[in-house]
């Protein structure tokens, strides 16, 4: 009687978690809500408006800290914190309509007068704001209402938009904005919540943020400089994805393992043989161009970046809407090489100095270039330079005759247009075709612009154009939404999430 009553009471108690869903199959394991990241560098502090570092926007850029614009994944502009505006038909005057019910994390409201005191503590003369040209163009300012700033610029300039999509054109509040640094305060979907000095920044989901909610609860960006440490933390588990992945040596391996997704893209390092377009020989293009038929490029992505970079033709990055491919304008051709250097009057070819920065890929890469124009007579003095060394007499002093180096700013074709820039490259064309860019909103008209600028550019062959600086991207299987390229340095974690 007992073991029958006994065995009842068990089968009705099965019955009964059965129906609640406990019983039989278990229900899917919900997909983990934190993640732990993998970053080189510790940011001198959290203020994306008052500071160089890319670690900064590494952590705050979008997670943190918003803009009035917003750029996306691939390099694009997009309406944010100004849900929309409105372009005078001068191009100076951009009246923008804000979006309401946005706060900071602090309760206080984000306004037109938060935006004003923003823009104008960028511009002023006692800003110490890292992109203050950026904000040079601005003439006034002006809090229409709470959801109109009207922005007045001395004269048009195309590439406001974008400009305002910079980490450095964070909207802060006046109340915080001096404080930002180790408690940033900002309107975006995560807020922080440790910074552990050396080991790890911590930030927490934002249950009062004015947008879609993200789905992570919690990120932790770990700090590791070393990668070999980098690699053992990710293999043990103890690092979920690493977006920038230093050991690209390690990428087969990783790229052979299922429970990795490796992804390479590009970032807005332009990385070239840069040419001192006023010194002696290389004055002359068909030189420039004949040392452009001869640099393998794929040869010094191979041996300088362990065969990561994205092979480019001109100055633009890979994964923007305008990018133009021109990387088949000078294949490498030793015959063409020659031909055009004694064309030139330099049959016997000549001697050059080739100065390099401290990077790893210009010290590798400009052995190997030094080896390429050897075979078209030309003898490289190879003279290694520390960075101070590099900008005082490469960059500032324009005393070289080649030079390696990455040009990490996003969207600067622009720089081949400034008459003092270390290149010397002087074209009425290229000046003429960046001039109707800085005047110009329309967003297709600018993309032909740029596409054209970029035919010039290497039409003239400023520079050998070697490759796009890689991103490396190394995470958990699981995980969705990282970024793939970097048109900009920023880690944004808004569309991560585990899947199940």
């Amino acid at each position: 009687m007992m073991a029958s009553a006994t065995r009842r009471r068990f089968l009705a108690a099965v019955l009964a978690l059965g129906a609640l869903g406990i019983g039989g199959a278990l229900p899917a394991q919900a997909a983990r809500s934190d993640l732990t990241l993998g970053i080189r560098l510790e940011p001198p502090h959290l203020d994306p408006t008052a500071g160089a570092a890319a670690a900064i926007d590494e952590i705050t850029y979008a997670n943190i800290f918003e803009g009035l614009t917003r750029i996306d994944a691939e390099g694009a502009v997009r309406p944010w914190l100004a849900e929309s505006w409105e372009i005078s038909e001068d191009g100076r005057v951009y009246t923008f309509t804000l979006r309401s019910g946005v706060t900071f994390h602090d309760g206080t409201a984000f306004d037109a007068e938060d935006a004003k005191f923003s823009l104008d503590r960028a511009r002023a003369e006692d800003s110490t704001n890292a992109q203050k040209p950026l904000f040079a163009g601005i003439e006034s300012v002006e809090a229409v209402d709470p959801t109109t700033l009207k922005v007045t610029l001395a004269e048009p300039n195309g590439a406001f938009l974008f400009n305002l999509g910079w980490g450095d054109a964070a909207m802060v509040a006046p109340e915080t904005a001096d404080t930002n640094k180790a408690e940033p305060v900002g309107t975006g979907p995560f807020t922080l919540a440790r910074w552990v000095q050396g080991d790890r920044i911590e930030i927490v989901k934002n249950p009062d943020y004015w947008g879609a909610p993200v789905a992570l609860e919690k990120a932790t960006f770990k700090i590791i400089a070393d990668p070999a440490a980098g690699l053992a933390a990710l293999m043990a588990g103890d690092v979920d994805a690493f977006p920038q992945f230093q050991g690209v040596e390690n990428l087969p391996l990783l790229e052979a393992d299922p429970r990795f997704t490796v992804a390479v893209g590009s970032t807005e390092g332009e990385t070239i043989l840069a040419m001192n377009n006023k010194a002696g020989p290389l004055a002359d293009v068909r030189v420039r161009r004949a040392i452009s038929h001869a640099v393998d490029r794929q040869a010094i992505i191979d041996g300088a970046m362990f065969g990561v970079g994205t092979p480019i033709g001109t100055h633009f990055a890979p994964h923007h809407p305008a990018y133009l491919d021109l990387t088949d304008t000078y294949p490498l051709d030793l015959d063409a090489a020659k031909a055009l250097l004694a064309d030139a009057g330099y049959p016997d070819g000549f001697s050059a100095t080739l100065k390099l920065p401290p990077p790893t890929y210009a010290r590798r890469g400009g052995e190997l270039i030094a080896s390429d124009l050897k075979k078209i007579g030309i003898e490289l003095e190879i003279v290694p330079l520390e960075w101070a060394q590099w900008l005082s007499e490469v960059f500032r002093g324009k005393d070289y005759d080649f030079t390696i180096v990455s040009h990490t700013e996003p969207m600067d074709i622009g720089i081949y247009a400034r008459d003092d820039y270390y290149f010397q490259y002087d074209s009425e064309a290229l000046d003429a075709v960046i001039a109707r860019l800085d005047r110009t909103t329309d967003k297709d008209t600018r993309y032909a612009l740029m596409r054209e600028a970029q035919e010039i550019v290497t039409a003239d062959a400023v520079n050998v154009f070697l490759f796009q600086f890689a991103k490396a991207g190394v995470w958990n299987a699981k995980i969705e939404g990282l970024w793939v390229n970097a048109p900009i340095q920023a880690n944004d974690l808004t569309g991560v999430r585990w899947t199940d």
